[in-house]
């Protein structure tokens, strides 16, 4: 919210600002192996493609997901150059009365926000713990006192709140999972959804796909959704022929699809609950609609593409 008269004041279109804080929040987990991606590509993705019957060894994760993330780096420059790169009017009134006016920033507070930050990140890198690379720079904001000790329970206990509904989402996609295995019907689906298809390996990348868009969309989270498709999408890559790192790159692209897109997902609620702090963002066609279609269809096409290079 602070940001948002600035934002006003140069007249950039929020749809543009949320198409932009979408691609950070999604491109960098589906394709680099550190932080969240390192959840995301190791211990979720890779984790459950093995688990599903595919020996991922040797498997470059980060060349298995290269040319979907230029999709989403595709949808990115025609949202930049083409599609909001004009002007929109907002009511600067409505601004202001949003904006926290009692809150006041010096170069010692942003020194230690940018200390904060680094100090997160290299401790993250080093120890290989997103745990205790936050905890570092939750306590530099704290004994700095950027962070006021009458506030820092109030911020500590938000966050729990927000990763425990993750976890929650996480357990309970992960348990539906292991209950369509052990049933045996998964089998049974992957024979006739082969058979439906045939050995046609185009339509079945497609149809991969477009299943992993609609589970993604109504979950509302890539992470919870690998569970699932894997242990489907696994066994009928394997029937069709496709390599493991193209089984690796389908299943990745159809959990990474309809991240950006959906209402239900963090990834758009986020920016939404900054952007209209003031009234004037509508989370469904200001945030929801411009991601949807300026990286779903791009992922959708260059993650299909990839899998039958790959």
């Amino acid at each position: 919210p602070p940001l948002l008269y600035v934002l006003s004041k140069l007249q950039l279109d929020r749809r543009l600002i949320a198409c932009v804080l979408t691609f950070g929040l999604i491109t960098p987990y589906m394709f680099l192996p550190v932080g969240f991606g390192g959840i995301f590509l190791n211990e979720i993705l890779l984790a459950n493609v093995a688990k599903s019957g595919v020996d991922v060894t040797g498997i470059n994760v980060t060349q298995a997901m290269f040319i979907p993330a230029l999709g989403m780096l595709f949808g990115l420059l025609v949202a930049v150059l083409f599609s909001y790169r004009g002007k929109r009017v907002y009511d600067l009134e409505k601004v202001a009365q949003a904006e926290r006016v009692d809150m006041h920033y010096n170069p010692l507070s942003l020194l230690v926000a940018g200390l904060a930050i680094a100090a997160a990140f290299v401790v993250q890198l080093w120890l290989d713990s997103m745990i205790i690379g936050a905890l570092v720079g939750f306590v530099i904001f704290s004994v700095s006192g950027v962070v006021r000790w009458k506030e820092a329970d109030g911020l500590f206990t938000e966050g729990m709140k927000m990763m425990a509904m993750i976890g929650f989402i996480m357990i309970a996609a992960a348990g539906f999972a292991e209950v369509m295995k052990t049933t045996g019907e998964v089998k049974t689906l992957v024979d006739s959804s082969a058979a439906l298809i045939g050995q046609n390996k185009a339509v079945g990348a497609l149809l991969m796909l477009l299943v992993g868009l609609l589970v993604t969309m109504g979950i509302g989270s890539s992470f919870s959704t690998i569970p699932i498709i894997a242990a489907i999408f696994v066994p009928l890559g394997v029937q069709l022929g496709f390599s493991p790192l193209a089984i690796v790159c389908i299943v990745g692209t159809a959990g990474a699809l309809g991240d950006a897109g959906s209402p239900a997902s963090d990834s758009t609620l986020g920016p939404t609950s900054g952007l209209n702090a003031d009234g004037q963002h509508n989370h469904i066609w200001d945030s929801v609609v411009p991601t949807f279609l300026h990286y779903n269809l791009p992922l959708l096409a260059f993650g299909w593409a990839a899998a039958m290079l790959l």
